[in-house]
């Protein structure tokens, strides 16, 4: 005989949290100082956050409390995920006969379930969840009930940190340590005369002359030794956090996109007069990847966007505009290349096929409109 007794309120809760977990693939929200409520998150899904209430509301004044206390607690995970509008559902468990239920507030749905039945039959629960009504939990008694749906969800909360595990784990650095080698060795090498910066800058006369090569190659060249060392700095310090949470082949993608995509805005915005050289449009593209990798993840590194990531990258532009010889256009271009080909290549387990198939789409089209443009500008 089971020793457990789950009432009908437990019975709900359990319910709905292992659809929204295991279904819908909601992640709970650590939410400090409140008693029997349950956050969930899911940025993907028509209802951003959900959250399940089993607080007695026991008259209208009560529920406009609560009404006030669910936005409050939204509009800091708006802050927190960068969300203009975050709709919410506001699942009530414990609402008293008397009270007035209101079914909308600005961004907030509220419904309120009183039996477990509610949960398998034509309700409003299971009009937005349709596939609720087939969540069956099999078990032969509370007890069993009971580690069926921690079992699962255990199970789903298991791959989740398998994935966050395998994402953040400190792995091997070498591409970006293999860039900062050959910028070095380039860098050298045209010290010591032994090839020619000319040769391999960027400027739009020669590219229309049909040297493309130079939309990849003038990123490897460097004016000096400050623009050598500040433009090596800044990739070591970006390039290897972002190709460790990447992986080798998808930084290295980004980089080589970013550099061309850099050079084309440089050559289309400056015209013929301007040649351009250094591996900064390609850094600034790394900073768009990672402002894409850390939208993906951004209730867990939302703070990090905005005190470090986004003030980084405004600052270096604001940099880029007050310094002369600074080619700001092939920064712009770079951030701009970086962030859809972040989108391209996809952020493992965050990242639909749909959407790498249009940051695909969206960076070809970006590249041939450059190139055309390229092609026409006199």
């Amino acid at each position: 005989m089971s020793s457990l007794n789950i009432t009908n309120m437990d019975e709900i809760t359990m319910r709905l949290v292992h659809y929204f977990v295991t279904k819908e693939n909601y992640q709970p929200i650590i939410v400090n100082g409140l008693d029997n409520e349950i956050w969930l998150e899911n940025t993907d899904k028509k209802y951003e956050v959900i959250r399940i209430n089993s607080n007695y509301i026991h008259n209208n004044e009560q529920l406009d409390f609560d009404i006030f206390k669910a936005k409050s607690i939204v509009k800091q995970i708006k802050k927190k995920t960068f969300s203009f509008n975050c709709n919410t559902l506001s699942i009530l468990l414990n609402v008293g006969d008397n009270v007035e239920l209101k079914t909308k507030e600005k961004h907030i749905d509220i419904l309120s379930i009183n039996d477990v039945e509610e949960l398998s039959t034509p309700t409003d629960i299971t009009t937005l969840f349709p596939e609720l009504k087939n969540d069956i939990i099999s078990a032969k008694d509370d007890m069993d009930f009971f580690i069926n749906i921690t079992s699962d969800i255990n199970s789903k909360t298991e791959e989740k940190n398998k994935l966050f595990e395998r994402t953040f784990r400190k792995k091997t650095i070498f591409v970006t340590y293999a860039l900062i080698v050959i910028n070095i060795i380039i860098f050298l090498l045209s010290v010591a005369k032994l090839i020619d910066v000319n040769d391999f800058s960027m400027n739009l006369w020669y590219l229309k002359n049909g040297e493309w090569y130079r939309l990849l190659t003038a990123a490897f060249f460097h004016a000096d030794t400050i623009h050598l060392f500040c433009n090596m700095y800044s990739l070591y310090v970006i390039g290897t956090q972002l190709e460790n949470v990447l992986g080798k082949m998808k930084f290295i993608v980004v980089y080589i996109i970013s550099a061309i995509v850099g050079s084309l805005m440089s050559g289309v915005l400056n015209g013929i007069g301007v040649t351009s050289i250094g591996a900064s449009g390609a850094i600034f593209g790394l900073m768009g990847a990672i402002l894409y990798f850390g939208y993906h993840y951004r209730l867990y590194l939302g703070s990090v966007m905005t005190s470090q990531i986004i003030p980084i990258i405004l600052l270096n532009l604001i940099i880029g505009f007050s310094i002369p010889n600074v080619d700001n256009f092939a920064h712009i271009g770079g951030l701009i290349g970086g962030l859809f080909a972040g989108m391209a290549v996809g952020v493992e387990g965050k990242t639909t096929k749909n959407d790498s198939i249009n940051g695909a789409i969206v960076t070809s089209l970006l590249i041939a409109f450059l190139v055309y443009a390229s092609l026409f500008i006199r």
